[in-house]
């Protein structure tokens, strides 16, 4: 937006990636304490070595995702007052990327335990495969593509403002 200082554009930027962030929190939350209780189901017990590999990538994928999620949050209570705003924005841009990429992980390898467990491992390594593919293309391949074209959707708020910022989260850097 224009005629904002940076100090109200880190405040601004920071509000929308925690809001973001809220969205896959929930998400991440239900698929861990799911995942935290597989073990003591009495199936778990005939899983293959293999399984238990893929069981042990989904719980710790979807560990770092939360992690990821919540490390903004923390970090605002621990820098508060600071004068680090933006800082802590493009910290925690990076923490939503890294987050959005385990919850990923952690999704696809859970859909593969379960389908290799109900069906076949040939049928969990594509419909894995497919989730992958469509999780990178929804959640980063198209945005690439748009960072990339440059075109904009017109007074956005990660337009370039009058000096030349862009005011996007992960791009409060001075060039100056």
């Amino acid at each position: 937006m224009k005629n904002e200082s940076d100090q109200e554009r880190a405040d601004r930027n920071f509000v929308e990636l925690l809001q973001g962030a809220r969205v896959a929190v929930t998400g991440v939350q239900v698929l861990f304490a799911f995942l935290l209780t597989v073990p003591f189901s009495t199936g778990f017990a005939r899983m293959d070595q293999a399984d238990r590999w893929l069981y042990f990538a989904a719980l710790l994928s979807a560990a770092v995702a939360s992690i990821c999620y919540i490390a903004p949050t923390a970090q605002h209570r621990v820098l508060f007052r600071q004068g680090r705003k933006e800082t802590l924005v493009r910290r925690s841009n990076l923490y939503g990327i890294a987050g959005a990429l385990a919850l990923m992980v952690s999704m696809t390898t859970s859909t593969m335990f379960v389908i290799d467990y109900l069906f076949e491992a040939t049928l969990a390594w594509v419909t894995a495969g497919l989730l992958a593919a469509f999780a990178l293309w929804t959640w980063f391949g198209q945005a690439a593509l748009d960072r990339q074209d440059g075109s904009g959707d017109g007074p956005a708020g990660d337009a370039p403002d009058d000096e030349g910022r862009s005011e996007d989260a992960g791009s409060l850097d001075r060039r100056g």
